[in-house]
């Protein structure tokens, strides 16, 4: 198998001081979130990531305000996305947003948003 064609990216805020098991549970909310919008609305696309692999990264943001910016342009491109909101069942408080998913959805298009983004 060459190289990856499609891949979903999940955005975090460094502003929120989540642990790692809250980090874990967030990004899974946000991979399966995103993918079913992308198996909906982009079923190709969904099959194609599924096939290569699930190519995943992780990156991150300042503020909420960024996430939301975000998520509009994920939305103006047509892109499949989830952006999370907590339940405030332990670490941070109910209605916190956490985090975006983005795709799967080909490289390209993804890193139109995120390409310049730093690791998480």
């Amino acid at each position: 198998m060459g190289e990856f064609e499609y891949k979903q990216v999940l955005v975090f805020r460094k502003d929120l001081q989540m642990g790692k098991g809250k980090i874990a549970a967030q990004a899974g909310h946000a991979a399966v979130s995103a993918a079913q919008d992308a198996f909906v609305h982009h079923k190709k696309w969904w099959e194609a990531w599924l096939f290569e692999g699930q190519r995943k990264i992780a990156v991150k943001v300042e503020t909420e305000k960024e996430l939301h910016e975000l998520e509009k342009a994920a939305e103006d491109l047509g892109l499949p996305h989830a952006l999370i909101i907590d339940r405030g069942l332990t670490q941070i408080p109910e209605g916190t947003v956490t985090c975006l998913g983005i795709g799967p959805a080909p490289e390209g298009l993804v890193d139109r948003l995120t390409g310049k983004l730093q690791l998480f």
